[in-house]
C-alpha cells in the first residue's frame, strides 16, 4: 500500500529532492538517444515520437517499481555460473543494451562519415514512427532498470520513487525538444552526441562485467565537450558575420 503520509516528514523531503535529481542525471544518456533517433522521422512527427516515447518510459519505470522484488532478483540470480560466468540477470540486460547502443552510435557515425545515398535512402523508407517508438522503449528498459535500483537504494517508499520518476520525465520532455533542435541544427554537435552514445554503450558492457566506472566523470565530460563545441560554434558565427559585414 502507498503511504503519502512519508511526504510530510523532513526525511522524506529530503529523499524525494535528492531521487529526483538523480533521476534527472541518468535521463540524460535518454534526452540524447531520443534525440538521435527522432530526428529520422519527418518534422512534424518528431516531437510527438520524443514525448510519446519518454512517456511510455515513465509508465515502464513505474511498472518497474511495482514489481521491484523481481527488478531486484535480477541483479542476485546468476543463471551461467554454473559454466564459470558470474554475470547476473541484470548484468546480461544492460551489456545488451550496451552492445545495442555502440551498435547504434557506429552505424549512424558511419553513415555520417561515408554518406552512401542509397542505403540512406533505403533506410530512411525503414524508419517508420513505430520503428522508432520501439528502439526507444527497447533502450529504456534498460536504463529503467538502472533507475529503479537507483531508487530502492536511496528509499524504501513507493510514492517518493513514483513521483521522483514522474517529475524527472516532466523534467526531460521540456529539455528533449529544444536539445533535440540543437543536435539536429548543427552537425558537429550531433556528432559529439554519437560520440558520447558509443561511450555509454562501452560503459554498460563494462559494468555488465562488474567494472564500475563513476557516471560523474563521464557526465563531466560529456558537459566538458558540449560546452567547447558550443563555443566553437559561436565563434565561426561570428567570423561569418564578420566576413559578411566586410563585403558590404
Amino acid at each position: 500500500m502507498i503511504d503519502f503520509s512519508v511526504l510530510a516528514t523532513s526525511e522524506g523531503l529530503i529523499a524525494l529532492l535528492t531521487l529526483t535529481m538523480l533521476e534527472i542525471v541518468l535521463g540524460i544518456d535518454n534526452i540524447i538517444f531520443i534525440a538521435i533517433l527522432s530526428d529520422k522521422l519527418p518534422e512534424e512527427k518528431r516531437a510527438k515520437a520524443r514525448n510519446l516515447g519518454l512517456l511510455l518510459a515513465m509508465v515502464q519505470r513505474i511498472v518497474f517499481l511495482f514489481f521491484i522484488t523481481w527488478i531486484i532478483a535480477f541483479d542476485d540470480y546468476k543463471p551461467l555460473e554454473s559454466v564459470g560466468l558470474d554475470q547476473s540477470v541484470k548484468d546480461m540486460i544492460v551489456m545488451l543494451g550496451g552492445v545495442f547502443l555502440m551498435y547504434k552510435a557506429i552505424k549512424e557515425i558511419h553513415d555520417k562519415l561515408e554518406g552512401d545515398p542509397e542505403g540512406h535512402q533505403r533506410e530512411k523508407k525503414a524508419h517508420t514512427f513505430g520503428a522508432i517508438l520501439g528502439q526507444i522503449i527497447l533502450l529504456d528498459a534498460v536504463f529503467s532498470i538502472d533507475s529503479v535500483l537507483t531508487a530502492v537504494g536511496l528509499t524504501e517508499h513507493l510514492v517518493i520513487m513514483i513521483i521522483a520518476v514522474v517529475t524527472s520525465v516532466g523534467v526531460m520532455i521540456g529539455f528533449a525538444g529544444p536539445i533535440a533542435s540543437y543536435v539536429s541544427k548543427h552537425p558537429t554537435i550531433k556528432m559529439l552526441a554519437l560520440a558520447i552514445l558509443l561511450m555509454i554503450g562501452v560503459l554498460l558492457v563494462a559494468e555488465g562485467f562488474d567494472k564500475h566506472i563513476p557516471r560523474g566523470y563521464v557526465y563531466f565530460a560529456m558537459a566538458f565537450a558540449v560546452i567547447v563545441e558550443s563555443l566553437n560554434i559561436m565563434s565561426g558565427r561570428k567570423k561569418k558575420a564578420k566576413i559578411v559585414d566586410c563585403t558590404e
